[in-house]
């Protein structure tokens, strides 16, 4: 015979089992952003430390268009698979997945033509390290590919152990690249190791990427990833046009000392990034089994990793001057005046992305996309207008006001869509 008290508990344990899952799931987010971001702030300090400033410039704006390729491939190849196949049964994930990988190979081989085109045409210092940049986009966007592949099956683990096998493999190209002593050989180094990572994923998971399927994924996911392309090209190219536009008005050294800045925030930012993995599949979770939970869990999203980044930055200003010079070497002198900017800005853009999740999950493209064109345009002309007016901790000014005023957009347009889905729980994407 059952009793009154066994419904509680029975309630309670699948309750649990969520909560403990969920936490799993972002705990491997953070393992997985914390292998990658080790791998990319050694080699930013390596690099700094190598190079010196201009040099270091160099490699940054390599580092700045590699971020704008990679936000391309996101829009048209992972951003609609986390979207629309996180938690989906195996063949439907496996399907989509062979495609997305596929579109993101494709993408990295025509991109990269153009880029290498472009580093040919250049010449000089920059133009080597664009042409090598070139030769390794396919198995970049690959190696990323395969990491939001895994966190849409909540197969966090794969991900992480296939950025730790693009650390492992960092070590020894990092030491060959320091024997050459030039920015081209670190960028092969860089995008040699992460071409083993994606050839390891494929194992990983037995699914191979299908290149020749790419025209057919854009196609049915047209409604989300052209808006998505845009979206993340807005966010990512702004922050290249003001990074050229940066070393045109003050010189390329500012884009070094910049780059510096955010170097020491990088343990910070591989908490928000490990999170970023997995806030959309986890919202879209929360949005199909309590949706009225969506705006709670992205309050708590972003107004966390704000209170994150404000406390390391805090941390930062604290440091003595010796620890920062063993860091970054003679970067460190311009870095250090930049960092309160910084640390606005990361909190800032922390604040956002909670907002920017509950978009995603709710399909809400359209409002996304105008969000983020607003936050680009606003970096864009925050971070060169300051640069006119004050240099580089001008334009370190005019970015953290940027990204605190594109947070208030995205949680006004968090807020609206939420209205919507209340009164019409139709996806806006499925809308023709």
């Amino acid at each position: 015979m059952t009793t009154e008290g066994e419904k509680p508990q029975r309630t309670a344990r699948p309750a649990r089992s969520a909560k403990r899952a969920l936490v799993g799931r972002l705990s491997w987010g953070l393992a997985d952003q914390a292998a990658s971001s080790i791998s990319n702030f050694a080699v930013g300090i390596y690099v700094a430390r190598s190079l010196g400033v201009t040099a270091f410039g160099v490699f940054s704006l390599a580092w700045v268009t590699y971020g704008v390729v990679l936000n391309v491939s996101r829009g048209l190849a992972t951003d609609p698979l986390v979207v629309r196949f996180s938690g989906v049964p195996d063949a439907s994930w496996r399907g989509a997945v062979a495609r997305s990988t596929g579109t993101a190979l494709g993408a990295g081989a025509a991109i990269g033509a153009v880029c290498l085109a472009a580093g040919l045409g250049l010449g000089g210092r920059v133009g080597p390290a664009f042409a090598a940049l070139a030769l390794m986009l396919p198995g970049l966007l690959l190696q990323d590919a395969w990491r939001f592949a895994f966190f849409a099956a909540g197969a966090g683990r794969k991900a992480f152990v296939n950025d730790v096998v693009w650390g492992v493999a960092l070590v020894p190209a990092m030491v060959v690249a320091a024997r050459v002593d030039t920015v081209a050989a670190f960028v092969l180094a860089w995008g040699a190791s992460a071409t083993v990572a994606a050839g390891y994923g494929c194992l990983q998971s037995g699914i191979r990427p299908r290149p020749a399927e790419a025209r057919g994924w854009l196609r049915e996911q047209r409604d989300l990833g052209y808006r998505y392309l845009v979206e993340n090209v807005s966010l990512s190219g702004a922050s290249q046009l003001r990074a050229y536009g940066l070393g045109a008005i003050v010189g390329v050294g500012a884009v070094g000392a910049v780059r510096g800045a955010e170097l020491l925030m990088g343990p910070f930012l591989a908490v928000l990034m490990g999170l970023s993995l997995v806030t959309v599949p986890e919202a879209a979770r929360v949005l199909r089994q309590a949706p009225h939970r969506l705006r709670g869990f992205c309050l708590l999203l972003g107004g966390g990793q704000a209170a994150g980044a404000l406390l390391w930055g805090s941390a930062l200003l604290l440091m003595p001057g010796r620890l920062g010079e063993l860091a970054l070497g003679g970067v460190w002198h311009s870095s250090s005046h930049l960092l309160v900017q910084i640390t606005l800005s990361v909190a800032g853009a922390g604040l956002g992305t909670g907002a920017a999740a509950g978009l995603r999950a709710l399909g809400a493209a359209r409002r996304s996309l105008r969000c983020q064109l607003f936050a680009s345009a606003c970096y864009v002309g925050g971070g060169l207008g300051g640069a006119v007016v004050a240099g580089t901790a001008g334009s370190a000014w005019g970015v953290a006001a940027a990204t605190v005023s594109g947070s208030a957009v995205w949680w006004l347009h968090l807020r609206s869509a939420l209205r919507e889905h209340h009164h019409n729980p139709i996806p806006e994407v499925r809308t023709p």
